[in-house]
């Protein structure tokens, strides 16, 4: 509580501007004596945040059994799904792509459903019930991607000192402009970007002196952090026609699940094992593109699922892989994956990815080639695989199919786990030939080294035999100078030492 010299002093100051203050007014509303802060709804430093902590943790709570319901939810209809399509379940990739499709779209909705207005409508009527009596203002917190990301842009922009701040300042700014201008159409957002880029760039070069690689790094943990607090806003949203365009490429590569390499002209031969592994890594890649939030990372995945393919055509063909070979696989590799939300992520990574790294190097290079195969599957006619329209038309609504017929060895009847059976033996006994071949050729190779070995050994013995080697007695020694050989060398007898006596 305030001294009655305290508030004395608060008196005489209102006095002199003029204003009447009333000591009861200054007092905190839960009546604990102490000043309470206009800016916390009139409560002081200590009851506001009780209170604060109160509402945090009764909105915890509510989420929390939000959160088991919906799990219960999601429990009780896959339970329900998957006994209604337990007896007519298929094996070939299309069906699969639509379930696993169909799966994560559910489980996106259900993650959804905590972040949207709608799921907290009863939590939001509870609290407007209870507004009778003040309460603080609760935010819900960022999401733990979104922290992650803003505590690495920090411990970055570190690293640049005073154009690191610099850097923070023109962040924060350009957030903030940008939660006012939601209403903004998509373009006018991202051009509204491409001018913040453009600018923080500039500053970096002109106004700090900062070398052209650290920029490069600098911006792309701009856009990084930009995004990440950006991306559920600008991503797909619901002013674009984004969403229609994914289900219409969806729906279009489905309708051409009959297409085959040998049409597409693609040089990859998946009987390859290790063409087989790069194919299902190029996939893979190219569906997880979706999971990003950052144009840079969705970009870095479309250049490992490019490199993959480089590498099976390699394999495939024993040697470098050209542009026009490329092409037609990326092509292949889309309709084999059928990625989720394939539109979105392209009109995403062209609105708010940062020019310099779209526009050059092989990041841009191999986008624009993804550009290419949308195009190509999206106007995908019966000229462009060489087939009569009849063919097409026919093969587009399922009533033949181009790919092997198996009607000569199966009865329609048969399921496809005894087809799949089969082709399974196929392989083995191909395998066997093969085995078996391999051994012939090991056996002979091993002969082919004996007799080369006997062939040689033989040789020498001729060669041996034909110039025998003769071994020469010792030449006789010559004798010591100081022998006692007189007669033949006429040479007096050695020196006898003499002794004298003194």
């Amino acid at each position: 509580p305030f001294s009655s010299s305290g508030r004395r002093k608060m008196n005489l100051k209102s006095e002199r501007r003029g204003i009447h203050v009333d000591q009861s007014e200054l007092l905190c509303k839960k009546g604990c004596g102490y000043y309470g802060n206009p800016a916390w709804q009139g409560f002081c430093s200590k009851c506001w945040r009780e209170e604060y902590h109160k509402a945090r943790q009764k909105q915890i709570q509510e989420d929390w059994e939000l959160a088991e319901r919906l799990q219960r939810e999601e429990e009780e209809a896959y339970a329900s799904s998957q006994s209604s399509t337990q007896g007519a379940q298929s094996l070939t990739f299309s069906k699969f792509e639509e379930k696993k499709t169909n799966e994560k779209t559910r489980k996106v909705t259900t993650v959804k459903k905590f972040f949207t207005a709608s799921s907290r409508a009863g939590a939001k009527k509870a609290e407007l019930q209870e507004a009778k009596a003040p309460s603080p203002s609760i935010h819900r917190q960022a999401s733990i991607e979104t922290d992650r990301v803003s505590k690495e842009f920090i411990e970055f922009i570190r690293t640049y000192q005073k154009p690191g701040q610099d850097i923070y300042k023109q962040c924060k700014l350009f957030l903030d402009t940008m939660s006012h201008k939601r209403d903004l159409s998509i373009e006018e957002q991202s051009e509204c970007a491409q001018d913040f880029y453009q600018n923080v760039a500039d500053r970096l070069q002109t106004r700090w002196k900062v070398p052209p690689e650290k920029v490069e790094k600098a911006m792309d943990e701009v856009e990084k952090y930009i995004m990440t607090r950006q991306y559920k806003y600008v991503f797909c949203p619901e002013t674009t026609d984004d969403e229609k365009k994914d289900l219409a490429v969806q729906k279009r590569i489905r309708a051409l699940h009959w297409v085959t390499p040998q049409m597409l002209c693609v040089p990859v031969s998946e009987e390859i094992p290790e063409v087989s592994d790069m194919v299902v890594k190029a996939i893979t890649d190219i569906i997880e593109m979706d999971s990003k939030r950052v144009p840079r990372d969705k970009l870095a995945c479309i250049t490992k699922c490019s490199k993959h393919i480089f590498n099976a055509i390699k394999i495939t063909k024993n040697e470098p892989a050209s542009a026009d070979d490329f092409l037609p696989t990326l092509i292949y590799i889309v309709l084999k994956g059928n990625p989720p939300r394939l539109q979105s992520n392209i009109q995403y990574i062209t609105r708010f990815c940062n020019p310099s790294r779209l526009m050059t190097g092989e990041d841009g290079y191999y986008f624009t080639n993804l550009c290419c195969a949308v195009a190509f599957i999206e106007k995908l006619d019966a000229q462009s695989l060489n087939l009569s329209q009849e063919d097409f038309d026919r093969f587009m609504t399922g009533q033949t199919s181009p790919k092997k017929q198996e009607s000569d060895t199966f009865s329609p009847d048969v399921c496809l786990g005894v087809k799949q059976m089969c082709k399974s033996l196929d392989l083995l006994s191909q395998l066997n030939e093969r085995q078996e071949r391999i051994v012939s050729e090991a056996k002979k190779l091993e002969k082919d080294l004996i007799d080369w070995t006997d062939g040689i050994t033989k040789e020498v013995e001729e060669i041996v035999e034909k110039y025998p080697l003769e071994i020469k007695p010792k030449s006789q020694a010559l004798a010591a100078i100081d022998s006692e050989n007189v007669e033949n060398d006429k040479l007096p007898p050695p020196l006898q030492p003499q002794v004298y006596a003194g």
